[in-house]
């Protein structure tokens, strides 16, 4: 089991810092739902997970949860969104960079905190919801 230290302090951290965290989380939230819901060649496996642990699909997600969140999850989101990043990836817009920096540090900040049930409730909405959109192959 993966576990943090409890003294850190995750309202005392940087908004890329917790986003840093927070797409670790989610790439590995994402490679063990793929791994359990099919043995399949690694290959697959990786482009699968790829559809998921990107900027644009990772916009998809907060916006869907946004309505859901709490005020100060809804605040640490934006805290994401708005942090000056000196990096821009190819192939993504600004806009969806710039939410799935949102969603990490929410995500960043759900783990540090200890908060392990909101974190699976809102990782489990998400695959619930957009999962076949993801997970599906589309050869």
């Amino acid at each position: 089991m993966i576990t943090f230290d409890k003294n850190t302090n995750p309202d005392a951290l940087s908004p890329l810092t917790l986003a840093f965290v927070g797409d670790a989380c989610f790439s590995l939230f994402i490679r063990e739902t793929l791994v359990s819901r099919a043995n399949r060649p690694v290959r697959d496996l990786h482009k699968l997970s790829v559809r998921a642990v990107n900027a644009q699909a990772q916009a998809k997600c907060i916006k869907m949860l946004l309505p859901s969140l709490s005020e100060k999850e809804t605040e640490i989101f934006k805290r994401g969104r708005n942090a000056h990043t000196s990096h821009m990836p190819k192939n993504q817009s600004g806009c969806d960079y710039h939410y799935a920096t949102g969603f990490e540090a929410l995500i960043g900040y759900l783990y540090l905190s200890g908060s392990s049930e909101r974190l699976d409730l809102l990782l489990n909405t998400v695959i619930n919801n957009l999962g076949a959109e993801i997970f599906e192959s589309k050869e």
